[in-house]
């Protein structure tokens, strides 16, 4: 029942996206009959491009998220996997800041802030208020945690070898960790995509809009296409969904060693 509860909207944004809107409105729950694409074809030909345009600028703003995250926190990891217990432990307590505290309670000094630095209202300005925010504390946990797995013998002896703390990082400690990985990559990702209020306060509305955004603002004050509107929806989560499916391999390799790591 409680999974029915969640699945009830998924079906209801999935099969609205080729259903007619008389049959949203008068049958919800029925399956789509007749089968249309008009939904979609009408939401990717919007004079506004809503979709061309959200869909860009939102795997602009992931994908340049992930690509700064993943080696920052992963590099952080491993450094702070080297220290010493307590060392280590008031590290970790810092970071955990950055989970406990919400991020809508932080977001006008964010704001404040990039404008003195001049990136406000700007897509630098946003991923790196992402790169700066919540995100990056929680790769950091999912790193620490994952390092503590790999065999200290193999860094020992890229040591003795005359490896650098650089070299060591790149070709030994991340290909060990491409699990965990995966798994930031996933969640941070879908985090990023469906993230709404940063980019709504961050950019504004005059300076372009992420996906979340743009159905936002597709969805009319007096009335609402509910058709076009599940066409929208459906076209936003389809790049998530792929995105899971290429790495699902890694993602479930990730939490099954997890889980076996107690």
């Amino acid at each position: 029942m409680v999974t029915l509860i969640f699945v009830i909207p998924i079906y209801l944004a999935v099969s609205g996206a080729f259903k007619t809107q008389e049959q949203i409105l008068t049958e919800p729950l029925a399956l789509p009959s007749p089968f249309t694409l008009d939904n979609i074809v009408g939401a990717l030909q919007r004079p506004d491009h809503l979709i061309q345009s959200g869909l860009l600028n939102s795997i602009l703003v992931t994908v340049a998220t992930l690509v700064l995250i993943i080696p920052l926190a992963s590099a952080t990891s491993f450094w702070i996997s080297e220290q010493r217990p307590v060392i280590r432990g008031v590290l970790l307590a810092a970071f955990a800041l950055g989970l406990m505290v919400p991020p809508q309670v932080v977001l006008q000094p964010i704001v404040s802030l990039l404008q003195s630095i001049g990136l406000a209202n700007s897509y630098p300005g946003l991923i790196l208020s992402n790169v700066g925010g919540g995100y990056l504390s929680f790769a950091v946990f999912l790193y620490v945690g994952f390092l503590r797995t790999v065999p200290r013998e193999v860094v020992e002896a890229a040591r003795v070898d005359g490896a650098g703390e650089l070299r060591i990082w790149w070709t030994i400690v991340m290909p060990l960790v491409r699990p965990a990985t995966a798994t930031v990559g996933i969640f941070l990702g879908l985090w990023v995509w469906n993230d709404f209020l940063n980019p709504l306060i961050i950019l504004g509305p005059l300076q372009g809009q992420t996906i979340t955004t743009g159905i936002y603002q597709s969805v009319g004050t007096i009335s609402t296409d509910y058709a076009q509107l599940f066409g929208v929806m459906f076209l936003a989560a389809i790049i998530p969904v792929v995105g899971y499916l290429v790495t699902q391999r890694e993602f479930i390799h990730g939490l099954m060693s997890g889980a076996s790591k107690g």
